[in-house]
């Protein structure tokens, strides 16, 4: 297609586009709603009216928004004047139909929403902030806060503004400052907290005046002794024109920083986003409250107390100062106080060894107790000073050695300690032999200077000297102390433990002996020295001791008690073949092995007792649903005897007869039909027997457990109910289901129509209520029965009648007939109970009038009869 033809084409499309637009503005004469954008054209169509009255020939407006909106002959609504929603967002019109000035139709309302178009760029409520920061502050803390304001809609994108920093002056550290862009609020950053400071300044305290007076003074305590006029010292004249600009610091005229703030609208998510910008003037003021820790202070320091060790100054020059210890240590001891100046105080000495560490917590407040800065942590660390002896661990050090070590053998370690610091030289111990015993033996044993460790120098030998004592000397810096030491050298263990005999024979045992019982004492000797490794005596089982049934008791004095260590049990071990080795803990001389005489044998029989039978499990459990089909097998329980006889079972406690066992084989089967409603959880007793001595048995408790099915449903807890006329107050319907969750409430109420009653609103109240509401009186005493439905949480439910009568009341609450209401109409029901009685009566009668007749027959023939037998007489 051509550029001419499409050019042709144009306007022909244009009227196919609004043909098509005005058409879908269309509708019926009838109450509607029309959304239309602030600043739409004039004249502008927005709706025409469709009148089923043939005659219509005008239309009248009245109402909100005459002077914007009008309507043509034809029906036609349209805009005479833009609308804007700033102004109004909303007209509410009245329309009417007219034939001439006569209304056949209406009249109806028309609303008209104006709808908000982003037409107004945000601004902000000033077009210059000033704030002040200390330096330090912490990063994230807001410290001043910007706002601006959007006249577009609130509830749309359109006032939904975000906040940005968008340059910061100067930035040669670094950015320091960040805003929070959905409040407008400013802070610093982590880099700000460390890196903002304050102009160099002199510290006042309380009650110092900031005046050049006070300044002279501050400048002399700087440089004493100079004597150049204030005036005429370059010096003091640059500190004081310093100290009167930070005095009378203007935010506005000399800032430290400032920002450039932007503000948009849509959130500053679009590229057609309106915005606005402010400055923000920030200056850095001196931060006063600043941390003297961590102190550290010498204990048992010689000085006059109170000592004053520290000094804080609170931003606030009227703060008052109070001091808390962080740990609550007991007993509590806190030898810490504050001045009204801030000064921290030491009341007396401190001792490491007690408490090496004080955290300390300074407040500041106002007269009103609130905090004018935030609670400061200060340390106090307890320096260490040589005010402890070192300590041996034991009153004697008593080693052994075996003679003939070789020389250098570590006999044995000297534990001594120090209470000072560790790891300094308070606490570094020098160890140094200072007397031996015999005094001859001085080149037998050396001891490590710096780890207390002993050693041999020679070969010894327990036939020169069987004993050697000496003393050590333990220094460190300042003090010493003397440890005591003795080492034995005992014998080279050269002869083995014999047994008294190797063979202690057969001994016979029950299998229900208990376990503890000493089945034989045995012994062994040992010619070594006494009271040493050597000639100590252990016996060990090596051989036949199936699952550790037996165990050697001894004092390691060549005498054992074999003992029974577990169980016995005939079935699994009849006999025990045990062999014993008797050895010392010391090893023996080289080339030297143990051999037969210190190996002893044991054999043990085990008779067979008649035990009770054995089930596989201590603890039997079972959970089923509750709908478990009759016979089904809840549990098989496993049991033998011990001797192999056959075995019965039975089962005792079973309150419902729900349950049975097979006597044979041990399965527990259902035999009526389940229901946890009535018991969710029961115990039963099985027993297992020998059938040949039913007194041999053993018993176990099966603990059963009935999981729920949805086998009920909710069912309304009263079926009836009365609403008098006069105080129409809801019913409150209750249902109740006897399953457990998740097959009961919560309840769904419903009438079971499924549709809107006009008489009746039927509400859930929570989990287990309903609210009934009477909505339509009737005009007459009536009773309804109402189709309510109530499901379970499950879905399970059924219809179920609800009956409620409506009627006039009493006060008292009664239902009553008032006496205009009486009739003597009877209906249907009463006509047929009257005609049933009256005819039951006429039957009646009937049977008694023939009684009657049937016996005065009988009584005259009877007369009759005597008459004739007189007469024969």
């Amino acid at each position: 297609m051509t550029p001419v033809v499409q050019l042709l084409l144009l306007p022909l499309l244009f009227s196919i586009a609004l043909a098509k637009d005005l058409e879908e503005k269309k509708g019926p004469f009838e109450n509607t709603v029309l959304d239309v954008p602030e600043g739409t054209p004039v004249p502008y169509p927005i709706h025409q009216f469709q009148v089923s009255h043939p005659e219509v020939n005008n239309f009248r407006l009245s109402g909100e928004g005459n002077e914007n909106i009008r309507i043509s002959k034809d029906g036609w609504l349209y805009l005479e004047k833009p609308l804007d929603w700033s102004q109004d967002n909303h007209y509410i019109i009245r329309v009417e139909a007219l034939t001439d000035e006569e209304v056949v139709e209406g009249p109806i309302y028309v609303t008209i929403n104006v709808l908000d178009i982003n037409n107004n760029a945000p601004y902000f409520n000033q077009s210059d902030y000033t704030a002040t920061v200390r330096e330090n502050s912490a990063a994230g803390v807001p410290f001043t806060r910007v706002f601006a304001l959007d006249q577009d809609d609130p509830e749309t994108p359109n006032s939904h503004l975000s906040y940005s920093l968008v340059s910061q002056i100067p930035n040669r550290i670094g950015i320091l400052f960040q805003i929070n862009p959905n409040t407008g609020e400013i802070s610093t950053t982590e880099e700000g907290q460390r890196l903002l400071k304050a102009r160099e300044a002199f510290k006042y305290g309380r009650g110092e005046d900031q005046s050049v007076d006070a300044l002279k003074t501050k400048f002399d305590e700087f440089c004493p002794g100079h004597a150049t006029p204030y005036e005429a010292n370059p010096f003091f004249t640059c500190v004081e024109r310093a100290e009167i600009r930070r005095w009378s610091v203007n935010p506005l005229e000399d800032p430290d920083y400032t920002l450039f703030v932007r503000v948009q609208d849509l959130g500053g998510a679009s590229e057609t986003a309106l915005s606005g910008n402010t400055r923000v003037h920030i200056v850095v003021e001196q931060n006063l409250w600043v941390n003297p820790g961590p102190i550290s202070i010498k204990e048992h320091l010689a000085k006059e107390y109170p000592l004053t060790i520290a000094k804080v100054q609170s931003n606030d020059l009227d703060a008052i100062y109070s001091l808390l210890q962080k740990e609550r240590e007991l007993p509590l001891r806190f030898p810490f106080q504050i001045t009204v100046d801030g000064e921290i105080q030491l009341t007396e000495q401190l001792d490491r060894e007690v408490k090496d560490r004080y955290i300390l917590v300074v407040l500041a407040k106002d007269d009103n107790d609130r905090e004018v800065d935030p609670p400061m942590e200060i340390i106090v660390l307890v320096q260490d000073i040589n005010d402890n002896a070192p300590l041996c661990e034991n009153d004697e050090s008593v080693f052994e050695v075996q003679e003939d070590e070789p020389i250098g053998s570590l006999i044995g370690q000297l534990v001594a300690h120090d209470d000072d610091e560790a790891g300094t030289l308070n606490s570094q111990l020098t160890y140094t032999i200072e007397s031996q015993d015999p005094p001859n033996t001085s080149n037998m044993l050396s001891i490590d200077t710096s780890s207390g460790r002993i050693q041999t120098l020679r070969l010894l030998q327990r036939k020169d000297q069987h004993v050697y004592k000496f003393n050590v000397r333990v220094n460190d810096l300042d003090f010493s102390t003397v440890c005591k030491v003795t080492v034995k050298v005992i014998d080279v263990n050269n002869e083995m433990p014999l047994f008294e005999k190797n063979d202690y024979g057969n001994h016979t045992l029950a299998e229900d002996t208990p376990v503890g019982h000493t089945v034989l004492t045995i012994r062994a000797t040992d010619a070594d020295d006494p009271d040493s490794g050597s000639s100590q005596i252990q016996f060990h089982i090596t051989a036949g001791n199936n699952d550790d049934v037996f165990a050697v008791e001894t004092d390691s004095n060549g005498v054992g008690h074999l003992v029974i260590a577990n169980p016995l049990d005939f079935e699994s071990s009849p006999t025990y073949n045990l062999r014993i080795d008797a050895r010392n803990p010391e090893p023996l001389a080289k080339g030297l092995e143990y051999g037969v005489e210190s190996t002893a044998f044991i054999s043990v029989s085990v008779t067979d007792v008649d035990e009770n039978p054995e089930f596989s499990l201590d603890i039997l459990h079972v959970t089923v649903p509750e709908n478990t089909t009759k016979g089904s097998v809840l549990l098989t329980v496993e049991a033998t005897d011990p001797e192999g006889k056959e075995i019965g079972f039975k089962l005792d406690g079973d309150t419902q007869g729900w349950l049975e066992i097979d006597a044979a084989t041990g399965e527990i089967k259902t035999k009526e039909k389940l229901d946890r409603e009535a018991l969710e959880t029961f115990e039963i007793t099985v027993t297992a027997f020998e059938k040949e001595n039913p007194e041999k048995f053993s018993e176990r408790v099966v603990h059963v457990r009935l999981l729920d099915v949805n086998d009920n449903v909710p069912t309304l807890m009263e079926a009836q109910a009365f609403i008098c006329v006069k105080t129409p107050e809801p019913v409150i319907l209750k249902a109740q289901d006897t399953d457990s969750a998740p097959f009961s409430q919560p309840f769904t109420f419903t009438l079971a129509h499924g549709k809107k009653s006009p008489n009746w609103d039927l509400r859930r109240i929570d989990d287990t209520t309903a609210k009934l509401t009477l909505k339509k009186a009737p005009t007459e005493d009536k009773t309804f029965l109402l189709p309510i439905n109530i499901k379970d949480n499950a879905g399970l439910g059924v219809t179920q009648s609800f009956e409620v009568r409506v009627c006039n009341c009493t006060e008292l609450g009664y239902c009553y007939v008032a006496p205009d209401a009486r009739s003597f109409k009877l209906g249907m029901g009463a006509t047929i109970g009257i005609l049933a009685g009256t005819l039951g009566f006429c039957v009646l009668f009937f049977i008694l009038v023939i009684k009657r007749i049937n016996k005065g027959n009988k009584k005259k023939k009877t007369l009759t009869e005597e008459e004739e037998g007189n007469a024969m007489m």
